[in-house]
């Protein structure tokens, strides 16, 4: 018998995401008498997920491609071998609507995905240590690149007698972007999370000490993940969450707590990065070239903002900054974009060689005769 949406026994997955759309992609594995389930946590050879019949654990073989873009991961939608088969097989992921990648820091240069067919990706910032723009505005890139909707969490809010700069300060790093202010400590800001986060799924993404498990806890309604100190020294936290685990929220919705994340590389985050920094983006619209590099060329409106203050040294040097990591990351996984730039390199070099003779104005070189 087929599963469908409007069966009793789908009711169970409504929580978990479950739509008409996810079940008209499903059909085809209907027909072949499979179940659809949410994967809620991987291991290394097996995953559990949610299904209509309740949690379930399945081998994942058929889905551990040795293409890591395509390896299971947490909030996958997948077609599962029914109740009685042993083992127990997932079969087939549904495409994804949505995911968070990172470059991995291998010298492979690999994508990785953190999470799939996410609604909210919630960056989580602690007040308790220096905030760090930069890295949240990496994350960002990261989440607006994602195709779910960011949102910036300062957390341990209870730690700091005034979070008025701070907050001025993630903003101008956000724009576009809800920032909230919390602490599961006094309760601060929580009853705005569980209000914008219910009914969807969202994934906690943060440094390790970020206070992501402890966010988890306070909007689950109970002790889901294990929670450590921070160390003293550094303000650094423990790693206390080792996987990646969706869990139910009392109001509707789904929460993926994630590990801290220590190296967030961007992975063809172009679209995002020009999100983050849309101020710019708007700037450059009005250079009198179109290829303005923002560097020394006249007319150009980015560096006109730059002197009369109204753009940021900070901004400007982070824009640029994870542009060329973005351009490199391509070029390393694209051959055709990875000549071209090396193409573009030698005419850099050529030229400052062909500059530096002539400063030096020919004296005592040799000059070729045509």
């Amino acid at each position: 018998m087929s599963f469908s949406f409007r069966d009793a026994s789908s009711h169970a997955l409504v929580p978990f995401g479950w739509d008409d759309v996810w079940e008209a992609e499903f059909a085809p594995f209907a027909a072949q008498g499979l179940v659809p389930g949410r994967v809620v946590r991987v291991d290394r050879n097996a995953c559990d997920l949610f299904t209509p019949d309740g949690p379930v654990r399945a081998d994942t073989a058929f889905v551990m491609p040795h293409d890591p873009m395509r390896v299971v991961c947490t909030g996958d939608w997948a077609a599962v071998d029914p109740a009685g088969a042993d083992p127990r097989f997932v079969r087939s992921l549904l495409p994804r609507r949505s995911q968070f990648i990172r470059s991995t820091s291998s010298k492979r240069s690999e994508g990785q995905v953190l999470a799939a067919n996410v609604d909210h990706a919630v960056v989580c910032v602690s007040l308790a240590a220096e905030l760090d723009l930069g890295r949240l505005e990496r994350f960002l890139s990261l989440a607006w690149e994602s195709g779910a909707e960011p949102l910036v969490v300062l957390t341990k809010a209870d730690l700091v007698p005034d979070v008025t700069y701070l907050l001025a300060d993630a903003e101008t790093a956000a724009p576009g972007v809800q920032v909230v202010v919390a602490s599961a400590a006094t309760g601060e800001g929580l009853d705005v999370l569980a209000d914008v986060l219910g009914g969807g799924t969202s994934v906690l993404l943060g440094q390790s000490g970020a206070g992501k498990s402890t966010l988890t806890n306070a909007l689950t309604g109970r002790e889901a993940q294990e929670v450590q100190a921070i160390r003293d020294a550094d303000g650094k936290g423990r790693h206390t969450t080792t996987t990646r685990d969706m869990l139910p929220l009392p109001d509707g919705g789904v929460l993926i707590d994630t590990p801290g994340l220590r190296g967030v590389g961007l992975w063809d985050a172009e679209s995002g990065v020009a999100q983050v920094f849309s101020e710019i983006e708007e700037l450059a619209a009005d250079c009198r070239f179109q290829d303005c590099s923002h560097q020394s060329e006249p007319g150009c409106a980015v560096l006109a903002a730059l002197e009369d203050g109204t753009l940021p040294h900070r901004r400007l040097d982070s824009y640029r900054k994870l542009l060329r990591e973005n351009a490199w990351i391509a070029s390393r996984t694209d051959q055709r974009l990875r000549a071209e730039m090396r193409r573009e390199w030698k005419q850099r070099s050529a030229a400052g060689r062909e500059m530096y003779e002539r400063k030096r104005g020919g004296g005592g070189g040799h000059r070729r005769v045509y």
